[in-house]
């Protein structure tokens, strides 16, 4: 299906209609005929006395239909279609190998700059002074250039939690920017201004504001700290070491929480640290649909409890993240199923926190998303626009989600601690 083909069926049913009418038709003829597999003509065929809202009515209706009836009409968002066949993603696997490494001058002594240039001997090497521009402007393009900077501003913050939505008490160090995988709802496509991978040097830095430091708690026992809002946790790990001195440093805190969030298995860096009962590995896990066709480059859920299991082993707890949940046919059968793969092979004692998080997304990375990956799937759902201006599905599908799959891991994972991600109070309430 093509845009084309759309819009060629709306001006041959209703050819007389302006333009925004005709944008809203497009984009429903669109996106049941991408769902659906079918022409355009069988979305919307020959008519008589066809107009715009009756056109519009059977759209939604066929678009929407769990929630066409409940849902306020200005909740369902239908913005211009617009694809642009250059921005569609590289999904060729390849190595990380930057081809242009920019490092400011203030740390061109540090050992990270060491460890850049002796990993990618072949890569061009340039010196910054942080304000020039560096990157492409096209995102897919962005493993082409690592910045080594020193990061002056984001060195400890409380987490951007969605406007209006129930908040976990979670505190962010922000190291690093961007990510070598693709995962198709990765917030990063449309947030990212700066298509390059940017590695902070100062590390010590970013600890030395610890101490002293104000933390919110959230349903915790200790106040939780991560990285890997803006990259994974560690799948640069191997190059940064960042782990070689955040273990020691919190094992030495056990006021603290501390967690590493990734879909990687880059495990050797916290393997050498040691383990730390304060430290919490924690891995993204989805059903296998979801992990093997629309998270790129990610090793596949096997692998990731493997890696928990050996994480374990040398003595840190564990954390998982079910977010997004992808509503699809089948789902409950296909979450269940990860769920049981995880209680029959990760040790249920380790298991400090599991969060759920059905997807949601901006309005603007709907649009990033179906130019980058035009075939993807989970954009068929029924999104509205909801509480926070993201695009969500509707309460009841959502809270469907939650019913099904909060006591099914309460009851797998009795010790851990099971909360809903970046909700409505009111759901979030409710469990």
């Amino acid at each position: 299906m093509n845009v084309s083909e759309a819009e060629a069926c709306v001006a041959a049913r209703l050819p007389k209609l302006g333009v925004n009418k005709r944008r809203e038709l497009v984009r429903l003829v669109y996106e049941i005929a991408k769902r659906e597999h079918c022409p355009a003509e069988e979305v919307l065929p020959e008519q008589k006395n066809l107009n715009f809202e009756s056109a519009k009515k059977q759209l939604l209706a066929r678009r929407y239909p769990v929630n066409f009836k409940t849902a306020a009409k200005n909740r369902f968002y239908l913005p211009k279609l617009e694809l642009d066949p250059a921005q569609r993603a590289d999904l060729t696997p390849r190595a990380f190998y930057p081809k242009t490494v920019y490092v400011e001058r203030s740390v061109q002594n540090t050992e990270l700059a060491d460890w850049v240039r002796a990993a990618f001997p072949k890569a061009e090497f340039l010196e910054t002074d942080g304000k020039t521009q560096v990157g492409s402007p096209n995102f897919s393009r962005r493993l082409e250039t690592l910045l080594v900077h020193r990061e002056k501003y984001d060195f400890l913050k409380p987490c951007p939690c969605s406007c209006s939505a129930a908040c976990c008490g979670y505190n962010l160090i922000n190291l690093g920017f961007g990510c070598r995988f693709e995962c198709e709802y990765c917030f990063l496509q449309q947030y990212q201004n700066l298509h390059a991978v940017l590695l902070p040097a100062n590390l010590d830095e970013f600890l030395a504001k610890i101490d002293g430091a104000s933390f919110r708690k959230g349903p915790f026992d200790r106040p939780r700290i991560g990285s890997g809002e803006f990259t994974d946790s560690l799948v640069f790990d191997d190059l940064t070491r960042y782990s070689q001195k955040i273990v020691p440093f919190f094992r030495q805190r056990p006021h603290l929480l501390f967690e590493f969030k990734t879909k990687s298995v880059n495990v050797a860096g916290l393997l050498q640290a040691g383990g730390c009962e304060n430290v919490v590995v924690s891995w993204s896990v989805n059903s296998s649909k979801i992990t093997d066709g629309a998270e790129h480059f990610t090793p596949g859920l096997s692998a990731r409890l493997a890696a928990a299991c050996e994480t374990a082993r040398a003595g840190y707890r564990l954390g998982f993240h079910f977010d997004p949940v992808v509503i699809y046919d089948g789902w409950q059968t296909d979450y269940a199923r990860t769920v049981q793969e995880m209680a029959d092979t990760l040790p249920k004692e380790k298991v400090a926190w599991i969060s759920v998080g059905t997807l949601r997304f901006s309005r603007e990375l709907k649009k990033a998303i179906e130019n980058r990956f035009p075939e993807n799937e989970i954009l068929d759902g029924e999104f509205l626009l909801d509480f926070d201006g993201k695009m969500r599905y509707g309460d009841e599908q959502r809270l469907e989600v939650y019913r099904f799959l909060v006591p099914l891991l309460r009851r797998c994972f009795p010790q851990a601690v099971v909360y809903l991600c970046m909700e409505d109070p009111k759901i979030v309430q409710a469990f």
